[in-house]
């Protein structure tokens, strides 16, 4: 299940292509967010690929291509390549739960949220995954968070469920530019860093993105660090298909 976890992690990723994709446009803002007002990104479906590479706690790097498509609030879908055409994970990510198919190892998962929480320790969601991908808060702001201004980034600190999130908003394009989460139990950890931003139709999405991830497992703690470059983002009205099947 280790090795299909980290698998898994990178499909979080997201998407690859090689060195004749498009170029990407580097995002720039033309004013500064003066009061706390995140931009969320705007799309019905999107089409998105990236470069991947992943470190293990061994000192064993992996390099891949992970292709995403998504249904906002609704579904995430993801295939694994590691080269040669060859799909090794598909994924399909929804409200209830997290499936994926293993071609290679067959160590398939198909778990509620609950159970890959009591599993790994790690307490995710659909929700949460669409934020991390497009570096939006993790959770919507409300009366019972902590906000400050600190110079070039607004703080936000959030409670939710046994988990702790420490988030910083760039007030220059109004994203999350690093994320922190801890369950208070110290089971399982993430790190989400957001090095640059693109201009895709208008708005900014991630352009390079440093993912570390602590959780847990029978034989002990793991630690795997994510390294992501995404070359496609294709925001679209038209509907895509989410092909599953175990």
């Amino acid at each position: 299940m280790s090795r299909l976890l980290k698998i898994f992690f990178l499909g979080m990723a997201v998407i690859f292509l090689n060195a004749c994709s498009k170029k990407v446009i580097p995002f720039e803002s033309d004013g500064k967010m003066s009061e706390f007002a995140p931009s969320y990104a705007e799309y019905d479906f999107i089409n998105a690929k990236a470069k991947v590479i992943i470190e293990e706690e061994s000192g064993k790097i992996t390099r891949g291509t992970l292709s995403l498509r998504a249904k906002k609030d609704s579904v995430l879908w993801f295939t694994i390549s590691p080269g040669m055409g060859m799909e090794a994970v598909r994924g399909l990510i929804t409200k209830d739960k997290i499936q994926i198919k293993d071609r290679i190892g067959k160590e398939d998962i198909n778990l509620t949220f609950a159970e890959f929480e009591n599993f790994y320790g790690l307490s995710l969601s659909l929700d949460l995954f669409q934020n991390m991908f497009w570096a939006n808060p993790p959770h919507p702001f409300d009366y019972q968070d902590r906000l400050v201004r600190v110079g070039k980034s607004f703080e936000l600190t959030q409670v939710r469920e046994q988990v702790r999130y420490f988030s910083k908003v760039d007030v220059n394009v109004a994203k999350v530019s690093e994320l922190v989460s801890n369950s208070l139990d110290d089971r399982g950890s993430l790190l989400a860093s957001y090095a640059s931003f693109q201009d895709v139709n208008g708005q900014a999405f991630p352009s390079e993105v440093l993912y570390k991830l602590a959780y847990k497992l029978p034989e002990g703690s793991q630690n795997t660090i994510i390294n992501l470059e995404w070359v496609s983002i294709n925001p679209q009205s038209e509907p895509l298909s989410f092909p599953f099947r175990f």
